[in-house]
């Protein structure tokens, strides 16, 4: 593990939620010095506290650890809004409809920030009865590839994994969809609104 919990994060949790080091300490079974030690860097807690530091706060241990504290607004589950992410070591593809702390091989992943359909990354898009029939004018070598495509309505998601050396594309149903997007596995996420 690349991280740990360290006692800047701890005294930010304390605080935001409005709790002394004595309230803290009392929830979790040690003394106030203790949590004293760790917010001025002079020790950590044990791996045995962590989950039950993390309940107090109310958040997970991988929250705890990383740092970040996941703050889902997106109570509407609106699929426009969804995150990707990507691990760089095995090119696993993560779906989130709202903010997450997602790691794979130890690594924390970052959302893939979409961009505009770019002359190098083209895409045609044909409609074909009830469905959207898409392709993308890219190579598709076993070291430069599309990934998976990917078409979102504000209420369903329907993604296609695509493989080195095969065709890059997809049929999706039509309804509702409102983005297309595909990710270049050198080059990154980009998007589309069918016309």
């Amino acid at each position: 593990m690349n991280q740990y919990v360290t006692g800047a994060v701890i005294r930010e949790l304390r605080e935001k939620n409005k709790m002394t080091q004595v309230q803290l300490a009392e929830k979790i079974g040690v003394s106030d010095k203790t949590v004293s030690k760790w917010e001025t860097a002079k020790g950590y807690p044990d791996i045995t506290l962590l989950e039950p530091i993390a309940e107090v706060f109310k958040i997970s241990v991988t929250e705890l650890i990383s740092g970040n504290t996941v703050h889902n607004a997106n109570v509407s589950a609106n699929m426009l809004r969804s995150k990707f992410y990507v691990c760089p070591v095995c090119g696993n593809t993560i779906h989130s409809m709202g903010e997450a702390a997602i790691h794979c091989h130890g690594i924390l992943l970052t959302p893939l920030e979409a961009e505009p359909a770019d002359e190098r990354h083209k895409i045609f898009i044909e409609r074909v009865e009830d469905e959207y029939y898409v392709r993308i004018d890219h190579s598709m070598t076993k070291e430069h590839f599309i990934s998976f495509v990917a078409a979102a309505s504000s209420d369903e998601m329907q993604m296609v994994k695509l493989y080195p050396e095969g065709n890059p594309e997809a049929r999706f149903k039509i309804r509702g969809v409102r983005r297309i997007l595909y990710y270049c596995n050198r080059d990154g996420l980009f998007l589309i609104d069918p016309v």
